[in-house]
């Protein structure tokens, strides 16, 4: 078994899922919209342009979303998506474009003792992430 990550956004899983879809090198499987719902009773409070239910394949994994009606909302804790770029090029590419117009950067892109860069941040969306490229610090990397 391999776990699925979903998130929750408060209306901008399209447009959350979609760039990161963009950033990461993936693909939006599906998209399920409120208004695709048979009937009102399979609906979500909110309007028609809300997600249900969205796939989007990363590399090997699958990461799910929807949006989630005002009342039922909260900020995410206790977790991090985290991504470990293959080079410093793709670790500054990627954090430039998932970190641009952070609600907040609690660990800025930095050396760390297991890490040639490491970075730690809160989306625009709301979605927290940790960025790691260890480089020649990987664990059995020659000193």
């Amino acid at each position: 078994m391999e776990p699925t990550i979903y998130l929750f956004f408060n209306g901008t899983c399209l447009e959350a899922m979609t760039h990161y879809a963009a950033t990461l090198g993936g693909e939006v499987l599906y998209v399920f919209r409120n208004g695709d719902a048979p009937d009102a009773e399979s609906r979500m409070p909110g309007g028609d342009h809300l997600v249900m239910n969205m796939m989007v394949k990363l590399g090997a994994a699958r990461v799910m979303a929807s949006d989630t009606p005002d009342s039922m909302h909260s900020k995410p804790q206790g977790f991090a998506v985290s991504i470990a770029p293959p080079s410093l090029a793709e670790f500054d590419r990627v954090y430039g474009a998932l970190a641009k117009d952070a609600r907040s950067v609690e660990m800025p892109p930095g050396e760390t003792f297991w890490a040639e860069r490491f970075a730690m941040f809160t989306d625009r969306f709301g979605t927290p992430w940790m960025l790691n490229y260890e480089g020649a610090k990987a664990a059995g990397a020659a000193s």
